[in-house]
């Protein structure tokens, strides 16, 4: 009796293309290889957080930013101890304010026997209206929120930076267009969750250090 593959040649062409599909799979997949993380906090001892500074205005966002920090680095890696501290207490607010962090992160080390303290700065703007004017009389009218979070890990016994990193970002709350004709388009994002999905943003950025990537050999 002869084979059905005899009369459906294309049974053997599909097998043939699954099991290609399959070694090309694999091979992708023996050709990655994991990075360790750039920066690796088990070998820093015991750390601290302090809330991240902001303009009193946006004290909630500077807690969000700084709890998402703390998520995102206790995710990341594990094998440390990270203590989090509110607001900085009258003499840690003054060397801060003074621009004297490593001040700050001594006299922490000293009062909690820490081996090094992460401070960060949030900073994030206004609504920015901005537009524009094309071709055929059309208008263009936005508003746009952005932010900027800096964080540094400092040495309680130095003072010395021990890492830092640094990230922008800006996010669209509302548009207006006109076209030629006179109609108008409206979009509009509340401005509280843009600014949640723009610290959001940020601080996936600044804790890229810690996270472990993959890389194609």
């Amino acid at each position: 009796m002869l084979s059905l593959s005899r009369f459906v040649p294309g049974a053997a062409v599909c097998r043939t293309a699954a099991v290609a599909a399959v070694a090309a799979l694999s091979g992708c997949a023996s050709n990655l290889v994991q990075v360790p993380p750039r920066f690796d906090l088990a070998n820093q001892g015991r750390m601290a957080l302090v809330t991240f500074s902001t303009d009193p205005s946006k004290v909630s966002l500077g807690a969000q930013a700084t709890r998402q920090f703390a998520e995102e680095l206790l995710d990341a890696q594990s094998g440390f101890e990270l203590l989090e501290l509110g607001p900085a207490d009258t003499a840690v607010a003054r060397l801060l304010a003074a621009g004297d962090a490593p001040g700050a992160a001594q006299r922490l080390g000293r009062e909690r026997e820490l081996a090094a303290v992460f401070f960060g700065q949030l900073a994030v703007t206004g609504t920015k209206p901005s537009g524009s004017i094309g071709g055929g009389g059309s208008v263009s009218v936005s508003g746009t929120v952005s932010g900027e979070l800096s964080v540094r890990l400092l040495s309680a016994s130095s003072g010395g930076t021990l890492w830092r990193s640094s990230a922008t970002t800006s996010k669209q709350v509302g548009q207006v267009s006109m076209n030629g004709r006179g109609l108008p388009t409206i979009s509009a994002t509340d401005p509280n969750a843009a600014y949640a999905d723009m610290v959001e943003a940020l601080v996936a950025q600044v804790t890229r250090d810690f996270r472990p990537t993959w890389v194609k050999q």
